[in-house]
């Protein structure tokens, strides 16, 4: 019976040759390994099938992102090439330029998607339906972009309640002061500041679904001219 290759997951270390284990043990690196970037499932899947690998992920706020990993450079080596000669032939091509299409098709009707529901969430008066469009197309365009890691590419929730969570994140940080607050760093704090904002964001929105005059000083009314 074929054994699977460990993949074990490590950290980056404060010198270099060397990373840190989970329970912060530090590791030196084993001779005739080197670092492959993360970018190219491909190769990395390549790479994990021939021998084991030393995963690199690292801590940004609440996201683990993963950087690459090490392994034996000859499997590197070996998965580059049979990746790249994979990719030269005329099947290869066709297929990737259909799946290419394919998505492009996809996301495009995502957008479209994304885009109605936040006009949905919105609900504007009639008196605003300009300013609604262009509130909804700058809160899909920054958040809908394939890879952005927002609320936005999740799956989990159904699209309306994640273009809703969308608007109150834009309106988060493009209407008030929350990106140069000085949040104190006690638990659950930084989401009760985020709780008191998106009701600011609520009853700001309200004004304009009501028809109201809105105010000289209306945080949102630089983006309508």
């Amino acid at each position: 019976m074929i054994m699977p290759h460990i993949h074990r997951v490590v950290y980056p270390g404060r010198k270099e040759g060397i990373v840190v284990s989970e329970l912060g043990k530090p590791l030196n690196l084993p001779d005739g390994w080197t670092f492959l970037p993360s970018g190219d499932a491909t190769i990395t899947k390549s790479v994990k099938a021939k021998g084991p690998t030393w995963v690199v992920q690292e801590k940004k706020g609440r996201r683990l992102l993963t950087r690459g990993l090490w392994a034996n450079a000859s499997d590197i080596l070996a998965s580059q090439q049979e990746v790249a000669a994979k990719r030269s032939t005329q099947t290869y091509t066709r297929r990737r330029g259909s799946d290419l299409a394919r998505r492009a098709t996809k996301q495009q009707r995502y957008i479209e998607e994304f885009f109605a529901e936040v006009i949905i969430f919105l609900d504007f008066h009639p008196r605003y339906h300009n300013e609604a469009e262009i509130l909804a197309g700058k809160v899909t365009d920054h958040a809908t972009p394939i890879g952005s890691g927002t609320v936005a590419r999740t799956e989990r929730i159904p699209v309306a309640k994640r273009a809703e969570a969308a608007v109150i994140a834009w309106m988060r940080h493009a209407t008030t002061a929350y990106d140069s607050m000085r949040i104190e760093r006690i638990k659950g704090r930084r989401r009760e500041v985020r709780r008191h904002l998106a009701a600011k964001s609520i009853a700001l929105l309200q004004a304009y679904r009501l028809g109201h005059e809105v105010t000289e000083n209306c945080p949102l009314k630089k983006y309508w001219l």
